[in-house]
């Protein structure tokens, strides 16, 4: 029996081991990646077509990557193909920026990334619900993510001073990051995953069905669980809240705050790092002493308060770095409670089918709400749009409030 648990918990470490490897790896390419849609309107001259376009790829590719995650979950290795084919994908295009002088280029590789990292976060989610207990689950992926974060608030000072002195640096700053990334394959390769195999049906070899499948069982599932429906209610609000303002914000931050690259660094990755990781601790504790929707109210909230701050930042750029600190923090309990959810409301289940319905989720409002941001960015400006979004998680912290009242529980 000692035998037994020594073995479970070596591959508990090796679990717990790869994903933080994988987090640290990817940080610098992470502090370029989010530089993406500011590289496009300064550098490369994007159009609004071109920015709104970048803006929607990352929820529109998240109805596509729910085939991936989907797909996984029928083979018998699916876990494992999942993680590390997609890694590869992700990674490769990067390697050829240097010389092919392209915004289209950029744009496509930008896709291809968010479609493979979010086709991957079931597989990632499942794999930690498996092999780790819940605290440690929820710890892991916490600290993680804090690290995440705080790294790339350090390269600021590095990448913006780069980006600002030797034009269009970040060519070959994209490869070097990537093969940093790709790096953690030797780490991961080494995960045991406990392979389900699935017998194959007629159902499943129908290519129309493997179309509408994810949608079917996503809506199974909604009905199922009532409470899991609440929550994605709750959380599509926040979603359109903080996703119609990213259109506006490359254009806010150039037009009207004059901000140069290190300026836009410190704010994004290092203030936003900062306010990430001081907060992530407080945030797992949290989790797991209140009510969930409570736990969303609470984050849609610090979401209003940024979008404030962000206002004020026009009459002092002080207000910009406090904003992007508030942020932080509020990113922190957002990725904790959205990338939980699943194991959370799963329980003993398999939870890549939670997983799979918020990424479709996001691929929904993807469809409307950055275009519809863009629309408005043209027509009212920026500070209407900013407006807009800080209404939207008003309503989210309203609605997460009440849920949270009428004593909506996570059920069994």
């Amino acid at each position: 029996m000692d035998h037994v648990n020594e073995k479970a918990d070596s591959t508990w470490n090796q679990t717990a081991l790869a994903y933080l490897l994988t987090r640290v790896l990817d940080t610098p390419f992470w502090g370029l990646f989010n530089l993406i849609p500011f590289i496009l309107y300064k550098d490369l001259h994007a159009t609004p077509f071109q920015l709104a376009l970048v803006i929607s790829l990352k929820p529109l590719v998240s109805i596509l990557s729910s085939y991936w995650s989907s797909k996984a979950q029928h083979l018998s290795n699916g876990v494992r193909l999942s993680l590390f084919c997609g890694r590869w994908l992700a990674y490769i295009p990067f390697l050829a920026l240097p010389f092919v002088h392209s915004s289209w280029y950029l744009i496509a590789c930008f896709g291809v990334y968010m479609f493979l990292q979010m086709g991957m976060m079931p597989a990632w989610m499942e794999l930690l619900n498996q092999r780790l207990s819940p605290p440690v689950r929820d710890k892991v992926f916490s600290y993680a993510q804090a690290f995440g974060y705080l790294g790339g608030g350090l390269l600021p000072f590095l990448l913006g001073w780069m980006l600002d002195e030797w034009f269009q640096a970040w060519r070959w700053m994209f490869p070097i990051a990537a093969l940093f990334g790709l790096s953690a394959f030797f780490w991961q390769r080494r995960i045991l995953v406990f392979l389900h195999k699935v017998p194959p049906t007629s159902a499943s070899k129908n290519s129309l069905h493997s179309l509408i499948r994810p949608w079917i069982n996503s809506w199974k599932l909604l009905k199922r669980r009532p409470d899991f429906a609440k929550f994605q209610m709750g959380f599509m609000w926040i979603g359109c809240g903080l996703m119609i303002i990213q259109p506006t914000l490359p254009v806010f931050f150039v037009d009207s705050l004059h901000l140069s690259y290190t300026e836009m660094g410190v704010a994004i990755t290092l203030c936003k790092g900062i306010g990430f990781a001081l907060s992530s601790p407080f945030w797992v504790r949290w989790l797991q002493r209140v009510n969930f929707f409570y736990f969303g109210s609470i984050i849609a909230g610090l979401a209003v308060l940024f979008m404030a701050l962000l206002v004020t930042a026009q009459a002092e750029i002080l207000w910009l770095y406090i904003a992007y600190l508030i942020y932080g923090l509020m990113q922190a309990g957002n990725e904790l409670s959205w990338n939980m959810s699943g194991p959370i409301f799963a329980k003993n289940e398999d939870s890549s089918p939670y997983s799979t319905v918020n990424v479709i989720a996001i691929g929904v409002r993807g469809i409307f709400i950055p275009s519809i941001g863009a629309f408005c960015l043209a027509q009212f400006g920026s500070l209407t749009v900013i407006a807009i979004s800080a209404l939207l998680c008003l309503v989210a912290a309203l609605k997460m409030m009440v849920y949270s009242q009428e004593k909506v529980k996570v059920m069994s």
